[in-house]
């Protein structure tokens, strides 16, 4: 029988993204009824596999987007968020196989992470499956599918550099990435209103609100990160972005969706616009 973490390398080495989303939903549709007994320990690519297209170009060289109003510009914003929502699979597939250690369930000493870890980032990854899903059939609306506009390279970076320090991986996936989505979703959903593309805006809209649960997966383990090991959460977080987040974080702040999450403005805001964070998106 397959653990989890055998469901996690397979859905990373899986290509097709199509295939990558429904692999995704049925691993966690069996883990959430029982059917998978354990976590399970297994070697992780550094990579996931990724189809032919869309070609992938350094962030510096994408197109610039234009304003929502145009049927292109809409597609290209929908592209770039499918882009990102299949990153997002893997990236809460490979949390789950990379600190499989950390169950248990296999006995590991020290800091453990419990049953109720594996379970939110499985929920995870299956509405990140959902949302490229929705965000592709959106796209086959408008006549495009995904892989038919280049896409950046940028996106696993965050996932190598933090592949071997767990609260990284917290601080800077869902506490930055992911809490990044949360800030400009909201000014999305407007502009599609404002453009009378009330499917689209709907579909943003439930991004939005289930991101929220992301991030706040992110906050609930990295305070038992912090809480285990004595250390505070804001000093700690704080000094974690400056380490290991090549960005800047940029105002203004969804700061409701944020506290809904767990997240406290003390802890972003000194960061703000920092001149030793350097703009590379």
């Amino acid at each position: 029988m397959k653990t989890l973490s055998d469901c996690a390398l397979d859905v990373l080495n899986t290509a097709e993204p199509k295939s990558k989303a429904e692999k995704t939903k049925a691993y966690v549709g069996q883990w959430q009824a029982g059917k998978i007994p354990s976590v399970g320990l297994v070697t992780l690519p550094d990579r996931p596999q990724r189809p032919n297209a869309p070609k992938l170009l350094p962030p510096a060289d994408m197109p610039k987007r234009g304003k929502a109003g145009s049927k292109k510009n809409r597609i290209a914003l929908l592209h770039a968020i499918a882009h990102i929502e299949l990153n997002a699979i893997d990236l809460a597939w490979d949390i789950i196989g990379r600190f499989a250690h950390y169950a248990e369930d296999n006995g590991a000493k020290g800091f453990h992470l419990p049953k109720t870890f594996y379970d939110a980032w499985a929920g995870v990854a299956y509405d990140e499956a959902k949302h490229h899903m929705m965000v592709e059939a959106r796209l086959n609306d408008f006549g495009v599918s995904y892989g038919d506009l280049p896409a950046h390279d940028g996106l696993w970076e965050a996932s190598l550099e933090t592949k071997d320090d767990f609260a990284a991986r917290l601080a800077i996936v869902p506490m930055v990435l992911e809490a990044r989505g949360l800030d400009v979703t909201p000014m999305m959903v407007a502009n599609m209103q404002r453009f009378e593309d009330f499917e689209t805006a709907d579909i943003l809209q439930v991004i939005h609100d289930e991101e929220i649960s992301h991030v706040e997966a992110g906050t609930t383990w990295f305070k038992a990160w912090c809480d285990y090991h004595g250390l505070d959460v804001e000093t700690h977080w704080q000094s974690l972005v400056k380490k290991y987040f090549k960005g800047v974080l940029k105002r203004p702040f969804n700061d409701p969706s944020r506290m809904k999450a767990g997240m406290i403005p003390d802890w972003y805001e000194p960061l703000a616009d920092n001149e030793f964070m350097k703009d590379v998106s």
